[in-house]
């Protein structure tokens, strides 16, 4: 006998584990709206009359990111970072044009290798890869939102992510990061680094899938070239294990993190910020890290109105 949902008692479209229901497509999307939009505003992430910036990478975290901002009503606009990987980075790019072009709204693209001189990945260095496109990514997206005037950078981070971030650097203690991370990152020093929320931060990488299926949202499934055998997918199938054992663990396992979270803000050493004398962006140090590692001897000016 086929399963019905728990509101309509139409034939189920999903089985949600915790909490334990069956729902049709429409109840789905309204469990899920309805599930975000408490997220924003528990966490205070974001007002109605702000501008956001959403990060699309063409996959389906960041794509129902933009598509779920849009339906509740913020004024937001997207941008995209084609990281120059080949035919890997054509094709995210293409993908998030259609999901924009689907939305009607504002697609912004930088491309890496046309900015910088070299893709991700084409640069020698000792550096491991996924740490320097991190690097880069995250100093893109911030300077951009910086020179033009957006209030907040909404990124596509999901429950799966946060939760094994977290069991990532509480297995190697790095304080400095547990004390940093949470959904919401507060604009710092003049505005420069610009307030960075996750309005996924309570869903679950499953119900964001569920969610752009329901809506015929067509995203990328391919995964980045570089990303192969990172510790963070290790991660996340012990987390998968024991979420199928006892429902609840991941949200029940971060909820507890942000309660506890004060202990290592305890440990948390701030680094005093200057002005990196390349780019103006705030640095711990003379020059700041990206500069330093793509050996900039000019600011790089986003600015759309020039």
């Amino acid at each position: 006998m086929p399963m019905r949902c728990k509101f309509c008692e139409k034939p189920a479209f999903i089985k949600l584990h915790y909490p334990k229901m069956y729902l049709c497509p429409e109840h789905f999307k309204e469990y899920f709206e309805r599930k975000v939009k408490r997220t924003i505003e528990r966490y205070k992430m974001l007002k109605p009359d702000e501008r956001v910036l959403v990060v699309v990478s063409g996959g389906k975290d960041s794509a129902v990111t933009a598509y779920i901002l849009k339906k509740l009503g913020y004024n937001i606009e997207c941008l995209h970072i084609n990281l120059g990987i080949g035919e890997y980075s054509e094709k995210s790019e293409s993908y998030a044009k259609k999901q924009c072009e689907a939305l009607g709204v504002p697609l912004h693209i930088v491309r890496v290798r046309e900015l910088l001189g070299k893709g991700i990945g084409e640069v020698r260095t000792r550096r491991p890869t996924c740490s320097y496109c991190g690097l880069t990514k995250r100093y893109i997206f911030n300077k951009f939102a910086y020179d033009n005037g957006f209030d907040a950078v909404a990124t596509g981070h999901n429950l799966d992510d946060e939760a094994s971030f977290i069991f990532s650097n509480m297995m190697h203690w790095n304080t400095q990061y547990l004390a940093k991370q949470g959904p919401v990152t507060p604009s710092q020093f003049n505005g420069k680094l610009v307030k960075k929320v996750k309005p996924l931060y309570e869903v679950t990488e499953r119900e964001v899938v569920a969610y752009a299926l329901a809506n015929g949202i067509d995203y990328m499934m391919e995964e980045c070239p570089h990303a192969v055998g990172a510790t963070t997918i290790e991660y996340k199938e012990i987390l998968n294990g024991m979420e199928e054992k006892r429902p609840g663990t991941k949200i029940n396992f971060v909820k507890g993190f942000l309660r506890k979270k004060h202990l290592f803000e305890a440990e948390l050493q701030e680094a005093e910020l200057r002005e990196c004398r390349v780019c103006g962006m705030p640095s711990s140090g003379d020059v700041c890290s990206f500069c330093r590692f793509w050996r900039l001897e000019k600011p790089i000016d986003f600015r759309l109105n020039r």
